[in-house]
């Protein structure tokens, strides 16, 4: 996850509010988008395990992962409200403690769907933190220079998350994988003890578009779940019809929420500009293609390649730790030879990686395989940054926020249904090899799709 923040005028610092400690606020915010981004991760090398510990299918193994970012997608733009209402120190305080509690249930699940519920209550927590987190950075620190450190800061602890995640994950199941959820629990205890010593946030009176926030959690749950379950028992069956059919109910009264609210949760006219629909749609094919290649790489080492868990998660270092070295470049590439670039050669990159995963032969070296997943990676780092640079640019600076909020939705959307369609296509076919071709051909398609839609994006700040 990445998120940029933008600033044309630098006002002179402000006084700190009275009992507010700028360090104990950036520290909270490290820590809830460390554990938000573990575990988006470190969850993949350890499904395997679970299947052996609890039992299920692959469409178990699906809802795992989604049943996280499915809440996290689904309910971050209601979080940023939330935050508003009852005070960004609140509102991180509860979405930690349902992140704590859910992942001690997580934990301790003695079957595989009290896994799967408290992974939901997991991703509405995750949901909670990470504005609120953003929040808290910025009522410390008023200074534009100092905030714009510490939001630089902030990104670090999630990009170190996400690239120790599978080695994480990796070594802790060699172990017994439930370690790897009873782990958040002495991080979030720390991020709230630190945050007793975070002043007070201020409170706004915002309204809720509980019409619009319930129409889009049923319909993008009624699509999940159609995607997963009816791969595994047929899509013609009546149970996957009536959530197809829940899901365009869903949809159809959230646009109409949408356009006809007082409080719309995504105001529609945002999608009148073509650089805003392109950025969306760029980045929401670019996490179905990261959040795909980790589930089926996950299974394709240990399942296929026979692999233990550990080593699993090692071999997504190459590309976990090219994403995390190479980041920084991506601004002094957008600055020499402006944003299209990077997005672009990114979209192109990632679809070459993709290409090549899904040629590679059976019996190829292992390390190789591992070798080739890091183009994946490292074109879709290339992709966010200068994605969400003009997707902020192309609007006006009221929208900003709400900009950015409806992106991180996208984005976590299409990992959710990334990681439910690639899933859909293996459970279609008999032999695994030729359901992770398919799968990465048909995403890899996708991406150069938006590729080439993206070679008409043009950086014209709004004014």
């Amino acid at each position: 996850m990445t998120v940029c923040e933008t600033t044309s005028l630098e006002a002179p610092a402000a006084p700190t509010r009275r009992g507010s400690h700028p360090r104990a606020a950036l520290g909270v915010a490290m820590l809830g988008f460390f554990v938000v981004a573990l575990d988006s991760q470190i969850v993949n090398v350890a499904l395997p395990s679970i299947r052996r510990d609890l039992g299920g299918g692959l469409s178990g193994l699906q809802w795992i992962v989604t049943g996280y970012t499915l809440m996290f997608s689904a309910l971050i733009l209601f979080a940023g409200t939330f935050s508003e209402r009852i005070g960004a120190k609140r509102a991180y305080a509860a979405g930690m403690i349902l992140f704590v509690v859910s992942s001690a249930v997580c934990g301790a699940a003695p079957n595989l769907g009290v896994l799967i519920a408290a992974r939901f209550v997991q991703g509405l927590g995750a949901a909670m933190i990470t504005p609120t987190a953003l929040a808290l950075i910025r009522e410390a620190y008023r200074d534009a220079g100092k905030r714009a450190r510490a939001i630089a800061y902030w990104a670090m602890g999630g990009s170190i998350a996400a690239a120790a995640g599978p080695i994480v994950g990796g070594a802790l199941t060699q172990v017994d994988w439930r370690i790897i959820f009873y782990l958040n629990l002495p991080i979030g205890v720390i991020a709230l003890l630190v945050l007793s010593r975070v002043g007070a946030s201020s409170r706004q009176p915002r309204p809720v578009d509980w019409t619009g926030q319930i129409s889009a959690v049923a319909g993008l749950a009624a699509l999940t779940y159609a995607i997963i379950e009816g791969a595994s028992g047929g899509y013609g069956r009546p149970p996957i019809i009536g959530a197809f059919a829940v899901f365009v109910v869903a949809a159809v009264v959230f646009l109409a929420a949408q356009k006809r609210g007082a409080h719309p949760m995504v105001p529609l006219d945002l999608f009148r500009s073509t650089h805003v629909i392109v950025a969306l749609a760029a980045a929401f094919i670019g996490m179905v293609g990261f959040y795909g290649v980790v589930f089926v790489q996950s299974l394709y080492f240990q399942q296929l390649r026979g692999q233990e868990a550990f080593m699993a998660g090692l071999l997504f270092l190459p590309m976990t730790g090219m994403v995390a070295s190479l980041s920084p470049l991506v601004p002094r590439v957008s600055a020499r030879f402006g944003l299209r670039v990077p997005i672009v050669g990114g979209q192109a990159l990632m679809a070459a990686g993709l290409v090549a995963l899904a040629c590679i032969p059976r019996d190829t070296p292992i390390w190789v395989v591992a070798v080739l997943m890091i183009p994946v990676g490292v074109g879709g780092s290339f992709t966010v940054p200068p994605l969400t640079s003009l997707l902020l640019d192309s609007v006006p600076a009221q929208r900003a926020g709400t900009a950015s909020g409806v992106l991180n939705m996208f984005r976590q959307m299409g990992g959710s249904l990334g990681v439910a369609g690639v899933g859909a296509v293996l459970a279609a076919q008999a032999d695994f090899i030729t359901g992770l071709r398919i799968s990465l051909i048909a995403v890899a398609v996708l991406v150069l799709l938006t590729a080439v839609a993206s070679l008409t994006l043009r950086h014209v700040p709004h004014e």
